[in-house]
């Protein structure tokens, strides 16, 4: 394959890569975008989020990073974002592609029986009902999306869950390869600041705690994310910033806390920063997108992230 500094970032096949809003999912088939890639799909990942790959028909040959397998239908993966995938399949083929963004894949991972850090790529028999489960949830999953896109977003990502909660016990999860030690170190890091992110530490603490060294744990940033360790961690700040704004009703001096930021002041101005507007008018805006119509604030009974 290509090397990682060479490998194009897609939003999804074909479309440069871009922001995603929180809780974003997009549904759609292989033979979508068949005049893009007539088959044959080159090493490319996505930034921001996960993909389900579940091949209904045909087969062909499927690369995640360093390996690579030939398969038939039914087979499925899940690939975690920055991960290198593609593959060459033939005229007969087609699967369904669910994309879910970092933030939902984190919001649901407490309740998901699969490791979704690491990719996953499983193969089976059509007579084994675990696979004709898969096969209707994936269905189903594709004519909700199709009929009333991210509208019922809590049944989604619950059928999504199960999805990914059936490929657990499939089992035979695909190791990031041995040899590809900075990949290993890179999400041994996201990690690592998914669990820390919260508590400010620098980034001597991450070093120290991954048994690294500077260097080689900001190559690791770099070469898999793009981004310093720095970055990683003020972009995940920013992630759990925007859940908490859109999905409860807590204040934002009480969010900038919860998230690390002692100064409310200094919270706001990074926010503005990265944003392009305040806390409170990014939060108005996109509650005001999601009801349709003026903006409201969810009820101090819904649940946050």
């Amino acid at each position: 394959m290509a090397t990682r500094s060479d490998v194009p970032n897609f939003f999804v096949y074909g479309e440069p890569s871009r922001s995603l809003d929180v809780g974003f999912m997009h549904v759609e088939t292989i033979m979508d975008r068949k005049s893009l890639h007539f088959g044959h799909v080159s090493p490319h990942k996505h930034p921001l989020m996960g993909q389900v790959t579940y091949w209904l028909k045909g087969g062909g040959t499927y690369r995640i990073e360093d390996e690579t397998w030939n398969f038939s239908a039914p087979a499925v993966s899940f690939v975690p974002s920055n991960v290198v995938h593609g593959f060459d399949v033939d005229e007969r083929s087609d699967a369904v592609v669910v994309s879910v963004s970092d933030d939902m894949l984190k919001a649901i991972a407490p309740q998901v029986a699969l490791d979704l850090d690491v990719p996953t790529f499983l193969t089976g028999q059509p007579s084994d009902p675990v696979w004709s489960k898969l096969g209707t949830l994936l269905d189903m999953i594709a004519e909700d999306y199709r009929d009333r896109g991210t509208e019922n977003e809590l049944v989604l990502s619950g059928l999504i869950s199960v999805v990914l909660s059936l490929m657990g016990r499939i089992g035979g999860r695909m190791a990031l390869p041995s040899t590809s030690a900075t990949v290993s170190l890179g999400f041994a890091l996201r990690r690592a600041i998914d669990l820390h992110y919260r508590k400010d530490w620098p980034v001597g603490a991450y070093v120290n705690l991954l048994a690294t060294t500077p260097h080689l744990l900001d190559k690791a940033a770099r070469e898999v994310f793009g981004l310093s360790v720095k970055e990683l961690l003020l972009e995940r700040r920013l992630l759990g910033a925007k859940r908490l704004l859109m999905f409860t009703v807590r204040s934002v001096e009480d969010i900038a806390g919860e998230i690390g930021f002692e100064d409310p002041a200094y919270f706001s101005r990074f926010f503005r920063k990265r944003c392009g507007e305040a806390p409170a008018a990014w939060r108005r805006r996109h509650l005001q997108s999601q009801q349709g119509g003026e903006p409201t604030l969810p009820q101090s009974g819904e649940q946050g992230p």
